[in-house]
């Protein structure tokens, strides 16, 4: 029985929704698709280019198109329609994944049409290939082999920008993508108050990436001689050598040693210039250990990432010998501006970074969490600098810290970051939008003179937008405004319940 199109009454279909179901019908019995097109004088098999969308040849035409030797895949392809090329892939002659590499690099954005369409009729829902899900007008040749696999769309995100903030004497803007409504609104607040009391000075206290490798030994005995030729002038500089033969921006600046039973850990620390450098430091950790196992044979190479790295994950190692970009940033904020732009004073906000940011995250046993909301700026610039958004994790540990000053009349505020891991180059900085908003911040790419410089830079503008982060969530709280500001901003009041609870009272009420 030939299938049927059902419509119900409240349907609502574009001429591109009803072509794609006429399309499935075609395909739901192969063997019965439409008449193949006439051959043409010459005999060859080829569609004609004029030949509407909608004529589909049979399973078998399709295939003998595909496997003809006297054509490349690609040029194969070019002459099956998409429905033809999606009836291969369900009969397992066309993978789905290699779809980029088959087409050629030339027909990208076919590629990931395509692929949609067999991903969304085989899944339960079977949305995606008409979702509003974007795919179209987006430059792909970034992605494959870079960013991301098995590509169906991209999404968008919004982009704010916060500020501008004056960091060491310079103005930047504040690029952030965020979902998070009163974001990138509270952050320029903060970037108004810092800039009246002069903006932000930052200093860079370190540099360097980090791999932790985990290795095994036949004995403790083994391991601990091991241990002693890492830590000997000798084997850091026969690891040293192998390590930076890989690059000529990686240079080991360090190797930390530690034993768990006969299993030793190395934790390599190296600058990777101006990328942030988890490729550049694996392949010279493989190097060097290379170099090692002339020395001890006996070892056996368990991980190049043993944990002891760490990346993307809570670890005391990171807040105290720091990973990537160790940024502290510092500002002075004029007590009158406390009152007319935060609305709040300098003592209650002291008071409530002690309770909140200190004393309330060791009561919880934070690592590296002694702050209100550093991972909400971190990331969001993160996403729009192509950035990994998982180093999130480890890069926003931040101690927030307030003292009065000048009598107690103004306010001392400061960031404390040890691991800011950002590049310029490499990852996610390949992408045009991304490049774009590095180029705003005038960071795009490798420094032509001083290699690491930007990758610095950006590390210095994160640490100063987080500064201005804190300075107004802290103030926000301390006046009692944070809901009334998510309200306006971030929620409709008419899908939100009423407050259950009584208010509670702010510092100016408690205080008799």
């Amino acid at each position: 029985m030939a299938p049927t199109l059902q419509f119900s009454a409240a349907s609502r279909f574009s001429l591109r929704d009803l072509e794609h179901k006429l399309k499935q019908v075609h395909l739901v019995n192969p063997a019965k698709s439409l008449p193949s097109p006439p051959s043409s004088d010459s005999g060859s098999t080829s569609r004609n280019e004029e030949e509407p969308d909608y004529f589909l040849h049979s399973y078998s035409d399709c295939l003998a198109i595909y496997e003809d030797p006297s054509r490349s895949k690609s040029e194969s392809l070019a002459l099956l329609s998409d429905e033809e090329v999606i009836l291969l892939a369900n009969h397992g002659k066309v993978a789905p994944y290699a779809l980029e590499k088959l087409f050629g690099m030339d027909r990208l954005e076919r590629a990931v049409s395509i692929r949609r369409a067999i991903i969304s009729r085989s899944s339960a829902t079977k949305s995606l290939e008409s979702s509003n899900i974007p795919y179209t007008h987006y430059d792909y040749s970034r992605v494959i082999g870079a960013c991301c696999e098995n590509v169906v769309g991209y999404i968008p995100i919004p982009l704010g920008v916060a500020g501008p903030l004056k960091v060491d004497g310079k103005s930047y803007p504040i690029p952030m993508a965020t979902a998070e409504g009163t974001l990138v609104a509270s952050t320029s607040r903060g970037c108004k108050a810092l800039n009246a009391g002069g903006g932000v000075s930052t200093v860079l206290t370190s540099d360097g990436m980090t791999r932790g490798p985990a290795i095994d030994f036949p004995s403790v005995k083994v391991a601990g001689k091991a241990k002693a030729w890492v830590d000997s002038p000798e084997g850091h500089a026969a690891m040293k050598e192998a390590f930076e033969s890989t690059s000529r921006f990686a240079k080991l600046k360090n190797l930390k040693t530690a034993l768990a039973g006969r299993t030793m850990y190395i934790r390599f620390t190296t600058t990777t210039g101006d990328a942030m450098g988890m490729n550049m430091i694996s392949k010279g950790t493989e190097k060097a250990l290379e170099a090692m196992k002339e020395q001890f044979p006996e070892m056996a190479v368990l991980a190049l990432s043993g944990n002891y790295c760490t990346d993307k994950k809570p670890a005391a190692i990171n807040w105290i010998e720091g990973r990537g970009k160790s940024v502290v940033a510092e500002a002075v904020v004029p007590g009158d501006v406390v009152k007319s732009v935060l609305k709040t004073t300098v003592k209650d906000l002291c008071n409530l970074n002690v309770k909140k940011n200190l004393i309330g995250s060791a009561m919880a046993g934070s690592i590296g969490g002694f702050n209100a909301h550093a991972a909400n700026i971190l990331t969001a610039i993160f996403l729009a600098t192509g950035q990994d958004p998982a180093q999130n994790v480890e890069s926003s540990q931040c101690m927030t810290l307030l003292e009065p000053t000048n009598d107690g009349q103004d306010l001392l505020i400061s960031v404390t970051m040890p691991c800011i891991e950002v590049g310029t180059v490499g990852g996610g900085t390949v992408l045009a939008a991304q490049q774009g908003v590095l180029e705003m911040l005038g960071v795009k790419g490798a420094h032509p003179q001083q290699p690491g410089k930007n990758a610095q830079t950006l590390a210095r503008i994160i640490a100063s937008a987080v500064l201005a982060g804190e300075l107004s969530l802290l103030s926000a709280l301390a006046a009692g405004h944070l809901i009334k500001a998510h309200m306006a901003h971030n929620r409709s009041q008419v899908n939100t319940p009423a407050s259950s609870q009584p208010v509670t009272p702010g510092p100016s009420l408690v205080r008799s």
